[in-house]
Formats: C-alpha cells, structure tokens, sequence
C-alpha cells in the first residue's frame, strides 16, 4: 500500500480553509488568524501524523 501525499493533505487544507472563513463570519478576523487558525494547523497536523500511522500499523501484516 503506497501513501499519496497531495490526495491526503487537500483535504484537510479544504477543510481549516472552509473552517476559517466561517469563523471570520462569527469572531474578528484577527483573533481568527492570531490565535485560531494556528491551533487548528497544529491540531490537525498531529491528526494527520497519528491517523497514518494507525492506517500503517492496520495495514501490516
């Protein structure tokens, strides 16, 4: 089984971008870019990290 980067990554960067836009509608756009959007990077990088080792680890014999 072969991992395909750019497959996996869109969309997880759709998804921040969608959340984004929607949280600027709700909260200034500032504390949006300050404070929100890097929690939601590194959130979601470090899901992404566990998630592909957990698929690795299923997909071993």
């Amino acid at each position: 089984m072969e991992f395909d980067f750019l497959p996996s990554v869109v969309p997880l960067v759709v998804i921040v971008a969608v959340a984004t836009v929607a949280l600027t509608s709700v909260m200034t756009p500032s504390t949006v870019f300050m404070m929100v959007l890097p929690s939601m990077i590194v959130f979601s990088v470090i899901a992404f990290f566990f998630g592909m080792k957990y698929g690795e680890f299923n997909s071993s014999p």
